[in-house]
């Protein structure tokens, strides 16, 4: 049994995000310009790169592992990866694979997934009105996205939505989007927009809408109860008495958590970093494709855990997008 990874603040690290592109089919206007300049594919991992990176943090602890992008369901042969990373499932050594998406592939792939192992995917969907929707992801085509859904819940996949709390472009929809939801057994999870990425097309500041004015909206309608249980991430997640569902709130703003983060994130290009809001990484691709053997490759990773800030610096406090990082939400994964 190798010796488990834990940060300087004794914070276990049990979970990691990967992403497998940096390319997608939408553009958000949070997540990345419209006009992108994507990576060449020489820079990127391979599948079989990406297959013995994460077997190897599997092997250092590593018990949930999410798939990210980009769009992760746009790279190409993706799932032999997933395919791959259900050995570790059905040895007991991985207890979960999941999958962030926004949705646009779910209805080719849906069984597939789940034939893999995969038993939830988060969903992100920030409105349900087609017209909003198209501006927010500028390529988005909502009824895709829908049918998609459709087809992971047939799957029997349990789709959880998440959606990033807009000012000014869905505070309207607050009920509208828990009650659909419900209607549909569907969990929620409402998320803060984050300082990342060039500030100089989007008023990160103006977009910000604290969770708790949202969770209090939602308090004025029914009772809320929290709950105690976790899912492996950032979320807190309260029940609404009204309609029995779960809502949660990743709240890096109004109430960071980064205390509790046993989390780091893969690039596609195999940068590791331990902090979301923080612009420190680490190189993991040379010393994977240096060597046949994965001591260079553990000895990375160990020395990249070492480094794991307390936390991050997001503020929005002072009237401004304190904390920002350069790169784009989709360079780093969603």
């Amino acid at each position: 049994m190798e010796p488990p990874l834990i940060d300087p603040f004794a914070r276990t690290i049990e979970y990691l995000r990967v992403s497998v592109t940096d390319r997608c089919d939408f553009r958000c206007v949070y997540c990345m310009s419209e006009n992108m300049t994507f990576l060449p594919k020489k820079d990127l991992l391979t599948l079989e790169e990406l297959d013995r990176l994460c077997s190897t943090f599997i092997r250092l602890g590593i018990r949930k592992l999410r798939i990210t992008g980009g769009e992760p369901l746009v790279r190409r042969d993706i799932m032999t990866f997933f395919n791959g990373m259900g050995r570790h499932l059905e040895a007991g050594t991985l207890e979960e694979l999941t999958l962030t998406t926004n949705g646009s592939q779910l209805e080719r792939f849906a069984d597939d997934l789940y034939a893999a192992g995969v038993r939830r995917v988060n969903v992100s969907l920030d409105t349900l009105d087609e017209a909003k929707f198209a501006d927010i992801t500028r390529w988005g085509r909502l009824p895709q996205v829908l049918r998609g859904i459709d087809a992971a819940q047939k799957a029997g996949l349990r789709v959880k939505i998440n959606t990033v709390a807009l000012k000014g472009f869905n505070e309207p929809e607050l009920f509208d989007l828990t009650d659909w939801c419900a209607e549909r057994d569907m969990d929620i999870t409402f998320i803060e927009v984050m300082p990342m990425g060039d500030l100089g097309n989007e008023d990160r500041f103006g977009q910000y809408w604290s969770l708790e004015d949202v969770r209090a909206q939602l308090a004025e309608r029914t009772a809320i109860t929290d709950l105690p249980e976790k899912t492996g991430g950032p979320a807190r997640y309260v029940q609404l008495e009204n309609t029995g569902q779960k809502v949660g709130f990743i709240t890096p703003l109004s109430h960071n958590f980064c205390e509790s983060c046993n989390r780091v994130r893969i690039t596609c290009t195999g940068e590791i970093y331990t902090c979301l809001g923080q612009e420190g990484h680490s190189d993991l691709r040379a010393p994977l494709r240096s060597s046949e053997g994965d001591g260079a490759l553990e000895d990375a990773i160990r020395a990249a855990i070492a480094l794991k800030p307390k936390g991050h610096d997001f503020d929005y406090s002072r009237q401004r997008a304190d904390g920002q990082v350069s790169r784009h939400m989709s360079h780093t994964g969603g």
